[in-house]
């Protein structure tokens, strides 16, 4: 019963946030996205992997993240997301970035063409980026309910960064969690840039 009951606080929450995305106008999204971007020379280092993704819809960031992570000399990683035959998330694969390469996919995502690596090339990530409705100060994260990244993100190192990626009014003190949901470990938002969850 509690679960039931976690889950209709959550579902009540997702449709809140995203009411409040839908309704911001784009220079504020403009804005928000570039803030987003000057973080990441102080998130990752030359030479990491990082699985990043496309933002669509009202998610925060911009395909140009992409382009300024590859410019500081880093790996970048694509998410791959596909449902079994019967209907079922599975653990994503990855795909490489390559500037100009992306092709349309299931879900409205944008994704780079096959050859892909398998859901364990996570596990070669020293920092995740991860989208994300909320987040709060423990490190529970509010996705979209679908699953993709709680069931990809155990192939993760013990040491790498789960950042989920927010506006600052989605860094929030305390969420509804589940035992499976996955906790990050930092958060990135436009204003208050990398902050650490969970301490």
């Amino acid at each position: 019963m509690v679960e039931v009951v976690v889950q209709r606080t959550k579902n009540q929450l997702r449709a809140a946030l995203l009411r409040k995305r839908r309704g911001l106008a784009q220079h504020i999204r403009d804005a928000e996205a570039t803030a987003l971007r000057g973080w990441l020379p102080a998130l990752v280092a030359h030479g990491q992997t990082v699985c990043a993704y496309v933002p669509v819809g009202s998610e925060p960031g911009s395909p140009a993240m992409l382009d300024t992570l590859l410019n500081l000399g880093v790996r970048v990683l694509l998410p791959i997301a596909r449902n079994d035959s019967d209907g079922v998330p599975m653990p994503m694969q990855w795909g490489t970035y390559r500037p100009g390469g992306l092709l349309d996919a299931e879900f409205g995502l944008r994704e780079p063409p096959p050859p892909w690596l398998p859901a364990e090339a996570a596990g070669e990530a020293d920092v995740i980026l991860v989208p994300a409705l909320a987040v709060d100060r423990s490190g529970s994260r509010l996705g979209r309910g679908a699953g993709f990244y709680d069931r990809t993100l155990g192939c993760v190192a013990a040491d790498a960064r789960l950042v989920a990626v927010v506006r600052d009014e989605e860094l929030l003190d305390e969420l509804p969690a589940e035992p499976h949901d996955v906790r990050m470990t930092h958060a990135l938002t436009p204003d208050g840039g990398i902050v650490p969850l969970g301490r």
